[in-house]
């Protein structure tokens, strides 16, 4: 692989991590609203009125975007969000 290859290649892989990603929660009929608006709080770096708003949203339209970023950022957030016994993807 010559130089310019590889250099192409490692700019290609740096731009797919720096995509912009989103973290969207679906609605479940298991979790309470204090505990997913706690989780938000906690895991998404949500202010209080924040994480209310999205936990209203969810509710009422089946899922919402609650968290933005790279892959980097957002990989360690859903895999939170999961263990408490969320549901939720990276899209």
């Amino acid at each position: 692989m010559s130089v310019k290859e590889k250099t192409k290649k490692e700019s290609s892989s740096l731009a797919e991590n720096s995509e912009i990603h989103e973290i969207i929660l679906y609605n479940d009929d298991i979790n309470t609203f204090d505990h997913v608006i706690d989780c938000l709080i906690s895991i998404c770096d949500h202010t209080p009125l924040q994480a209310e708003q999205c936990t209203l949203i969810v509710h009422y339209k089946g899922k919402c975007s609650v968290k933005s970023g790279t892959l980097f950022d957002l990989k360690p957030r859903l895999k939170k969000l999961t263990a408490a016994d969320l549901t939720a993807e990276i899209i």
